[in-house]
């Protein structure tokens, strides 16, 4: 601290070095192709996508 500084003032300079040291530097930086991870696709499963036109009588008239 000098002399022309007061206290509070030092404690400010203080708080903003130890700012600057935490936050003064940005992250690093991610590539796009970091952002995904990709998996295949499962094939279909035809019991579950079969269609049946009769169904809606089932389940509405039945």
């Amino acid at each position: 601290m000098t002399e022309d500084q007061r206290p509070d003032e030092a404690a400010q300079d203080e708080a903003a070095q130890s700012r600057r040291a935490r936050f003064g530097k940005l992250p690093d930086r991610i590539r796009p192709e970091d952002t995904f991870v990709e998996t295949p696709a499962t094939p279909p499963d035809p019991g579950r996508d079969t269609f049946n036109p009769d169904e809606w009588l089932i389940r509405n008239v039945g």
